[in-house]
């Protein structure tokens, strides 16, 4: 499984081990300002590393409630399902970036200079979450 943390800048990637245990950080796409989603980036890495499915960021707000991020997630999501022919789903993504600053701020280190290495850790989070709750044990 690869899980996409989906920024408008950057968009974090996290790919799952083959048992679908344990979700670890693949890297950063950059999505240069005004330009499209790096779909063909996205589907090599597809290929490369034989995902079988993916899941996308919903990023809902503090309520729980769709805005146009949300909207922009789901349209991303439906465009990697048509382009790839591998199954989509969304999961709910609020405060994995918060998260994952944390997660850096704890273990003494900076996220100055690393945003993209926060992104991949968010869509770390992400994917593992899924992975738990799929498995019955999300705490």
């Amino acid at each position: 499984m690869l899980a996409v943390d989906w920024g408008e800048r950057r968009i974090g990637l996290s790919l799952s081990d083959e048992t679908q245990r344990l979700a670890q950080p693949l890297t950063t796409l950059t999505r240069r300002a005004g330009k499209r989603f790096p779909m063909r980036q996205l589907c090599t890495l597809l290929e490369q590393h034989a995902v079988a499915g993916v899941i996308v960021g919903l990023p809902l707000d503090e309520q729980g409630e769709e805005g146009a991020p949300a909207r922009a997630a789901r349209e991303l999501a439906a465009a990697i399902g048509r382009q790839t022919g591998r199954p989509v789903e969304l999961w709910d993504e609020r405060m994995t970036t918060a998260r994952a600053l944390q997660a850096v701020r704890e273990m003494g280190g900076s996220a100055r200079g690393r945003k993209g290495d926060v992104d991949a850790l968010a869509a770390t989070l992400l994917l593992q979450h899924y992975l738990d709750a799929r498995r019955g044990s999300a705490t």
